[in-house]
């Protein structure tokens, strides 16, 4: 092959070799490479078959901190200092803090020691396994962007297709076998039951181009967040990710991370069937959840309000009257946020009367029903599309004073006009 980095090739390499031999003889005075069992299913219900896979990653990765030790260690990481590119791949291991020669060891050279050993099955060197991992790493290095990508699963929820959510987003079906094919240790941090029940069949995607010399790649735990706080708010679903994020880079293993622990915690309920007209919906309120971090009493309601989730009265019903506070209370009190929401909710007349009486309740302390809790949450998707909370408050005033009429309802505008696209 063509070598770009000719100095960078010989001192990764003779680092792998270095690191094989050793590797090799821990194996042969005993040391066990673990082994991942997966079964896949024979074709129109075949007989399924077994593949036994050795888990080299968590061997080498046991062992990384004692062959970094070495003079050949050292030399590696002075060659591919040399190469700024190297940096994204730093930060995507060690994140917006790390950097510096740890962070290049075990975002560079530790993977392509493991792509190495994987491509070998075990220690016995192959020159022709390392050129092919060593090409990979270069291809991404010298590249004019990157491809990044992070998958998480999902449970909780399922569509007939891929639906997409906007900036990179979309929820779709889970290959098989991913993805165990890029980590072959991931059968054992995926949900229990993950590609065998139907409401553990897909997985959140999130993808960006890298430009060169970005050093950070994207918030996945972040953005991934908030991408099911907006599906729980658009579907009142069970929805939960994780209970981790698998991310790669250029197509290439980089890091496993822990989803946020509100996102990967699955709330009460029943799993739910995403179709176009909701997955508009959470596009909707995925553009605007950004709106609250510029109005801290919203996101303070969204706050309470997903908390809610995780607690058994009298604590969820507490967390529900400060989320309703918050949104619509506006400094005037519950008695005013609950009125506020029953015009905001409300149809007709009969629908508002009805509604006022179910949030009074709740302001009085009494514990939530089940239409309060959701009057909440619907009160929550109305707020965040209309994208002026405050705009919001003033206008169901003047509603109830007769100045004007009540509010448009955002929300119904954009489920209708889903509706006509999905036809």
């Amino acid at each position: 092959m063509t070598l770009r980095a000719p100095r960078l090739y010989d001192a990764l390499r003779r680092f792998c070799l270095g690191a094989f031999g050793r590797l090799s003889q821990e194996v042969e005075a005993g040391a066990e490479i673990p082994f991942a069992f997966e079964e896949h299913g024979g074709a129109r219900g075949g007989v399924p078959f077994h593949e036994y896979r050795p888990l080299v990653r968590g061997f080498v990765e046991a062992r990384a901190s004692r062959l970094a030790e070495g003079e050949d260690a050292a030399i590696a990481l002075e060659e591919l200092a040399r190469e700024p590119a190297a940096a994204i791949f730093a930060r995507a291991h060690a994140g917006a803090e790390g950097g510096g020669a740890e962070a290049l060891y075990r975002s560079v050279v530790v993977p392509l020691l493991v792509a190495t050993a994987e491509a070998c099955g075990g220690f016995d060197w192959d020159d022709h396994a390392f050129d092919r991992a060593y090409a990979e790493l270069e291809a991404s290095l010298f590249r004019s962007g990157h491809a990044y990508a992070a998958v998480a699963p999902l449970v909780g929820l399922s569509v007939g297709a891929a639906l997409e959510l906007g900036e990179g987003l979309r929820i779709r079906v889970a290959a098989t076998g991913e993805p165990a094919a890029l980590w072959p240790e991931a059968t054992g941090l995926l949900p229990q039951g993950f590609g065998r029940e139907p409401d553990r069949l897909c997985v959140l995607e999130l993808e960006r181009d890298l430009r060169r010399g970005d050093a950070e790649p994207p918030d996945a735990p972040g953005e991934i967040a908030d991408a099911v706080t907006a599906l729980r708010l658009a579907t009142a679903g069970c929805v939960a990710a994780g209970p981790v994020l698998f991310e790669r880079l250029d197509w290439r293993p980089y890091a496993v991370r822990p989803v946020l622990p509100i996102a990967a915690t699955r709330p009460a309920g029943e799993p739910i069937r995403l179709d176009a007209v909701r997955a508009a919906l959470v596009r909707d309120l995925l553009e605007r959840l950004g709106s609250a971090d510029d109005d801290p009493d919203l996101g303070e309601a969204i706050d309470r309000w997903e908390l809610s989730l995780f607690q058994a009265d009298p604590f969820r019903s507490e967390q529900l009257r400060e989320s309703l506070a918050a949104l619509l209370g506006g400094g005037d009190g519950l008695a005013t946020a609950a009125l506020r929401g029953a015009i905001l909710l409300g149809e007709s007349g009969r629908e508002r009367a009805a509604l006022l009486a179910e949030l009074r309740a709740l302001a009085a302390g009494e514990t939530a029903s089940r239409v309060a809790a959701d009057a909440v949450r619907r009160a929550l998707v109305e707020t965040v599309v209309y994208e002026d909370r405050a705009g919001l408050v003033t206008g169901l005033d003047e509603a109830l004073l007769g100045l004007r009429p009540r509010p448009g309802r955002p929300v119904g505008g954009a489920v209708l006009a889903a509706r006509a696209a999905a036809g």
